[in-house]
């Protein structure tokens, strides 16, 4: 019977990468909350209106790359 590798160790790396800036995306875009309930002038921010979407953007990019290239 022969193994196959669905991917080699440079697609785990990038899928690793993917990860690590979904999560720094999605943090940014949550940030942190003053007062619960209450309104805060922070959410129209440029870190959570443009930067944050960017970089998710970005990781689902690098994920679709990831993905469809061959060894």
């Amino acid at each position: 019977m022969v193994k196959m590798k669905i991917f080699n160790r440079k697609k785990y790396f990038l899928l690793t990468l993917v990860i690590i800036l979904l999560a720094l995306g999605y943090g940014l875009m949550a940030g942190p909350a003053k007062i619960p309930g209450e309104f805060n002038e922070a959410v129209f921010s440029y870190r959570r209106i443009t930067l944050a979407p960017v970089i998710i953007l970005g990781a689902y990019g690098l994920l679709v790359f990831t993905i469809f290239t061959k060894k």
